[in-house]
């Protein structure tokens, strides 16, 4: 005989769960079903919100959880990086200023050992905290007071061009002299060395690759890269192909001042 019992989920160091787990027990057993393991059987797409404000943590998850999404909450930096860690998110919303472990620091940690599109959350309105968060590996930043429906408008573009690219048939390469882009691995590789791009800086390189010799505007790679709906600043282009340019080495990409961006390899 198997008896079940709907538990409160109450541990302070793993916050990766829905609010109910289960705990089965069999005759001379018990089988306890861990956080980490509800979170990686779960088909739902998972957003991970790592903020110490629960007012701001329950209006995002408000907004989130009607569109289908299980939303999973951490209130500090270590359990936000524990929780990334166990419950391998799609999506991560992550305030800039936390204890134990600020957004900065926490998300540079993070980008060594994953490249989980993430959405910074900051209440400072200097153009270098915003700069600098992007350096470090953030996709995209929302400053507070936001409207959450524009957060939920960025997190679904995000996720629709991920799913995309995710799902996608394509499996064209994209090969010149000295870089190639595996379209449908998302693979890059200079000289015949792979070199590690996030999704961001993948799909940027290859929005230039495609259009090799033409001047592409950064309101034309934010279209291309970020969507139609994307409201944030423009500088976000800068930013993430400065990365694509340190990573690759050599002039691949050139810019074009006062307009955009041009991709310069010779043919394979």
């Amino acid at each position: 005989m198997v008896t079940t019992w709907r538990v409160s989920a109450g541990s302070a160091d793993c916050q990766c769960f829905p609010l109910l787990y289960t705990i089965f027990i069999i005759p001379s057993s018990v089988i306890h079903l861990s956080c980490a393991a509800l979170c990686y059987n779960t088909p739902m797409t998972k957003i991970l919100v790592i903020d110490d404000e629960p007012s701001i943590v329950n209006l995002v998850s408000a907004y989130l959880k009607p569109e289908g999404y299980e939303v999973f909450t951490a209130a500090d930096g270590p359990a936000g990086l524990k929780a990334a860690r166990a419950c391998t998110p799609d999506l991560i919303v992550l305030d800039l200023m936390l204890p134990g472990l600020d957004g900065i620091e926490l998300l540079s940690r993070l980008r060594r050992e994953s490249d989980v599109y993430v959405i910074l959350l900051t209440a400072r309105t200097e153009e270098t905290d915003k700069i600098v968060g992007l350096s470090v590996g953030a996709d995209d930043y929302v400053t507070k007071p936001f409207s959450p429906r524009e957060l939920v408008a960025r997190i679904k573009a995000a996720l629709r061009r991920l799913q995309a690219g995710a799902v996608s048939a394509e499996t064209a390469v994209l090969a010149f002299k000295h870089v190639s882009l595996d379209a449908g691995a998302r693979i890059v590789s200079v000289d015949g060395q792979p070199v590690e791009l996030t999704a961001i800086e993948f799909d940027l390189l290859k929005a230039l690759a495609e259009n090799r010799g033409r001047v592409l505007t950064r309101e034309h790679l934010l279209e291309k890269v970020w969507g139609g709906s994307y409201f944030g600043e423009i500088r976000v282009v800068d930013v993430h192909l400065g990365h694509v340019r340190q990573k690759l080495g050599g002039d691949f990409i050139t810019t074009v001042r006062g307009v955009g961006y041009r991709f310069e390899d010779e043919p394979a």
